[in-house]
């Protein structure tokens, strides 16, 4: 009998079915061992039938078994990409560390699911578990990011092979206030967003700033004229511009050269959660460089998204999805969109082109020399 055709000889899985009768915790611990390594040595040639039937038997034998046996069977199992995929649920819910550890840091069966529930419900040490996987997406560091403690973050965040969404930078930028090394760490990714780059920097002892001065020459001009709220007013410079946030820019322009770029595309892009394409938008329409209507966007206050806004002529709907947006993205206390709606309409064209050169001439004033 071959074992393509059963998962063990006769006299196995006679010893099988006795043992999970009337057997001993001992005499399963010998069984699961035996078990174990014949699963190993066949598991290239193992169909998804006969996975399942080791899946079935496996899972009968771990009840009842000691922690330590229970350890072994999840580092052996970890590293096999075929490895029972229920057997391997059960070892990763498992509330000892020693246990859940490899299969979560380790098992390619565990999806994404399965890994956003366990980093919902289990402990902080299953959540260092998982920040230390060879891929992570957005979905589950979201999550790792939320409920992790300050060194599942920071494992998260040094993780090269981990993936953020924008509201996970969002909070990244949020808890690195006043912890140095993670800001840093954060500062460093590539894929941060640029305006929640800025917002770091705004944020960030001269410690940090100079160690991603040091990391990153070419964002150098940046980190001088970042200070607080002057962060906000900082110089574009091209090399600083991310992948996604310079295909966003030319995205705008084509649409802009066409004449197809209006109110409704600048509403459709704020709506979607896009900041780089309708800060871009709307910077076209009020006929602003790009980079002094993102300075004016991320300011803590919206007088500056309202000042853009009824220089581009846009209706308070578009302002309300990019107030909105902003609030989304920042995390922070919702804007009074009531009183923001006042403001705006008492707003003439004429104050805020005014205030729009002020903007412009404090860009274009040379930065203040260092203390």
């Amino acid at each position: 009998m071959s074992s393509k055709s059963a998962i063990a000889p006769i006299n196995l899985l006679d010893e099988l079915q006795a043992t999970l009768a009337h057997g001993t915790v001992a005499r399963r611990v010998e069984t699961l061992r035996r078990v174990t390594d014949l699963f190993i040595n066949g598991a290239v040639d193992y169909s998804d039938e006969q996975v399942g039937l080791f899946d079935d038997v496996f899972q009968c034998l771990i009840e009842h078994i000691e922690t330590s046996a229970r350890t072994l069977l999840a580092n052996r199992l970890a590293p096999i990409d075929i490895a029972p995929p229920m057997t391997i649920r059960a070892l990763a819910f498992d509330d000892v560390i020693e246990v859940a550890g490899p299969v979560l840091s380790q098992s390619a069966r565990l999806d994404d699911n399965t890994l956003i529930e366990n980093a919902r419900s289990k402990s902080q040490a299953h959540l260092m578990a998982i920040s230390t996987r060879k891929v992570l997406s957005g979905a589950v560091t979201d999550v790792l990011v939320q409920r992790g403690n300050d060194a599942v973050v920071q494992s998260t965040v040094n993780n090269p092979g981990a993936e953020f969404t924008e509201r996970g930078f969002t909070r990244l930028v949020s808890r690195a206030e006043g912890d140095d090394d993670l800001a840093t760490c954060v500062g460093l990714r590539p894929t941060i967003p640029r305006h929640l780059y800025l917002k770091l920097l705004a944020k960030a002892s001269d410690t940090v700033r100079q160690r991603l001065e040091t990391a990153n020459p070419q964002q150098a001009a940046e980190v001088p004229t970042a200070v607080k709220e002057a962060a906000r007013r900082a110089r574009a410079a091209p090399s600083a511009i991310t992948k996604n946030t310079a295909i966003a820019h030319a995205l705008v322009k084509s649409l802009y050269e066409d004449g197809r770029l209006d109110e409704f595309q600048v509403a459709s892009f704020a709506e979607a959660g896009k900041f780089d394409e309708a800060n871009a938008s709307v910077a076209a329409l009020a006929n602003v460089p790009v980079a002094i209507a993102e300075n004016m966007m991320i300011e803590t206050r919206a007088e500056g998204v309202m000042i853009l806004a009824k220089v581009a002529s846009l209706s308070w709907s578009t302002v309300r999805a990019i107030i909105d947006m902003r609030d989304n993205l920042s995390g922070g206390e919702p804007t009074d969109l009531a009183a923001c709606k006042d403001t705006y309409e008492r707003l003439r064209p004429s104050t805020a082109q005014q205030v729009l050169r002020f903007h412009r001439m404090q860009q274009n004033a040379p930065a203040a020399p260092p203390r």
